[in-house]
């Protein structure tokens, strides 16, 4: 039963709260659930094994942002998979997304890659801004660049950020030892989704000088976007290899099962099964819900038309209402003055 929990998002994102009663709170109401704020709380948070717990207890004031990258995970997996047949649905229980990510599909391989992104992403910002006390900026970037600007600011301590998600994320794995194939996909697509903020930093900069010229100019170096960092891994995902165990010397490696494709990256996903087709609604697999209902768009020939997304059962047209904003204007001194317009759309939905 513990493989059933053990992908990362239901581990550490499944960071439940008690909210006064003994029911946990699940990820999809994680926004609204209180602080983790002492040890006490680490020990009821189902689905850690101990040592993460042992590290929890450690690291208390870390954990509330854990707790925001377990949401920001799940935000972004909906919006990256919202015109797909799996379209990320949550389901109140764990796993969060179901059988789907309990195999080793791509599907897996994205939401572990994401939620180690996550977490990495959500501690970083923690430290930048001054939340806790273990770490700051990152003082390591100082001095004069290359190109001729001063390092100043608050530079992102990306380290730090990776480091916790190395040392949270990872213990699951690397604690049943890493001889499982299943653990190489996990610990090999958490490193990936890691290493999309990584290869991603960027350097901001503010010029200082008489009216506005940039006589001198600081700069820091900060993450992407975790909208960018999503768009990054789902390009990954769109073309994860499928790959196999195999022994070479005295070390078990993932490599690819078509041997005519080049091996994979350490930036690339990787994936073991492949995925189910997500066109009906199976009741032994939680989280394979089906299409019946989804909005599809009638014109389009990807993934989100009408005859993908339905898997070539048809479809529904009825004529709906929408209410839009329209006719805006500016008003001195300082708002918006906008109509509402009504009007009949198309709709288009799987039967």
């Amino acid at each position: 039963q513990e493989d059933h929990a053990v992908y990362v998002c239901a581990v550490l994102l499944y960071c439940l709260c008690y909210g006064g009663n003994e029911k946990p709170i699940y990820l999809a109401k994680l926004s609204s659930v209180g602080s983790i704020s002492d040890e006490e709380t680490c020990e009821k948070l189902r689905g850690l094994i101990q040592r993460q717990v042992q590290i929890c207890k450690r690291n208390v004031e870390v954990m509330d942002a854990v707790r925001r990258g377990a949401q920001l995970a799940i935000d972004e997996c909906q919006f990256q998979f919202r015109n797909r047949r799996w379209n990320c649905s949550m389901l109140e229980s764990v796993p969060l997304f179901g059988k789907v990510v309990t195999q080793g599909t791509r599907e897996a391989a994205f939401v572990y890659a994401l939620s180690a992104a996550s977490v990495a992403f959500a501690v970083t910002r923690a430290c930048s801004s001054g939340e806790l006390d273990k770490c700051g900026c990152d003082r390591n970037v100082h001095g004069v660049s290359p190109e001729g600007f001063q390092w100043s600011g608050c530079s992102d301590n990306i380290a730090y950020g990776v480091a916790f998600s190395q040392s949270f994320v990872d213990i699951r794995e690397r604690s049943k030892g890493q001889s499982s194939n299943r653990a190489l996909m996990n610990l090999h697509n958490n490193e990936a989704g890691r290493k999309a903020i990584l290869n991603n930093m960027r350097v901001e900069c503010k010029c200082h000088g008489v009216s506005g010229s940039c006589e001198v100019k600081t700069c820091w170096k900060a993450m992407p976007p975790f909208r960018k960092v999503g768009n990054i891994i789902k390009e990954k995902f769109d073309g994860a290899t499928e790959v196999e165990q195999r022994k070479v010397g005295t070390t078990k490696v993932l490599v690819p099962r078509n041997t005519q494709f080049k091996p994979h990256t350490d930036d690339d996903l990787v994936y073991l099964d492949p995925s189910p087709d997500f066109c009906e609604h199976d009741p032994r697999s939680p989280g394979i819900l089906g299409t019946a209902g989804r909005f599809c768009n009638k014109t389009s020939k990807a993934i989100d038309g009408c005859e993908l997304m339905c898997c070539g059962r048809g479809f529904h047209t009825e004529d709906v209402e929408v209410v839009d904003r329209c006719s805006c204007k500016f008003h001195w001194c300082c708002y918006v003055k906008c109509k509402q317009c009504r009007k009949m759309v198309e709709m288009h939905t799987c039967r």
